[in-house]
């Protein structure tokens, strides 16, 4: 076979490759079509944890064209347990200058791991949607915990940071409490002075812990 037909066969091939690959569904994402709407559903980053900024994406296709008009047609409502906040959807593309059209986010840091869910009110090119999206093995990425990639030290989540002080603070308010009695108890004691020394200690204490966590929070950001 002649070097120039081959070389054209080999150019073919690859164009067709990259149309199969730009057309092709997102990783872990859900899809669903409704009629003439196809909706491709999951989060923004994968894989997803706790702690980091994320975002709800919808990927939306109507009557084979991507939705580029969608306004505030379209809600989400996010789902963990039994706590429920709603999200804002902005388009994540500017036709022309970035961003793949039709691809829709609604921005958040999920805090904790486990199952989420993002339900989907409103109409989208006048179609009527009422669609839940929930995470898991067959549909996109439950939220994981980052001390699994974390190296090489697992640094405590923010909400172990946060379980952690409530177990503290009650102890340090009793203690801070029984202080406080012994200074009104004995006022006019010399020994007054390293009770309110220890007073000085247990709220030092307290700003230590507050300290730490602040510390960890900016860490992650950074990150």
């Amino acid at each position: 076979m002649p070097k120039r037909s081959m070389r054209a066969m080999f150019a073919a091939s690859l164009c067709v490759a990259l149309m199969i690959l730009g057309t092709a569904p997102a990783l872990a994402h859900e899809g669903r079509k409704l009629g003439d709407l196809e909706m491709e559903v999951g989060w923004g980053t994968e894989p997803a944890y706790a702690g980091e900024v994320n975002s709800v994406q919808i990927l939306l296709v109507h009557d084979g064209k991507p939705v580029v008009d969608l306004g505030d047609t379209l809600d989400v409502e996010v789902t963990f347990g039994d706590q429920t906040q709603s999200f804002p959807i902005e388009p994540n593309f500017e036709p022309g200058e970035f961003g793949r059209p039709g691809d829709y986010r609604a921005w958040l840091i999920p805090t904790t791991s486990g199952q989420y869910s993002f339900h989907f009110a409103g109409t989208i090119d006048g179609e009527d949607v009422d669609e839940t999206f929930t995470s898991g093995p067959s549909t996109f990425d439950d939220i994981e915990n980052p001390q699994s990639v974390e190296f090489p030290v697992q640094q405590p989540s923010t909400g172990e940071l946060a379980e952690r002080i409530d177990r503290v603070e009650p102890r340090l308010a009793g203690a801070i409490g029984g202080v406080q009695d012994d200074v009104q108890a004995t006022a006019d004691d010399a020994s007054s002075a390293r009770t309110i020394g220890l007073i000085a200690l247990a709220v030092g204490a307290i700003g230590l812990i507050v300290a730490i966590v602040a510390l960890v929070a900016s860490r992650r950001k950074r990150a």
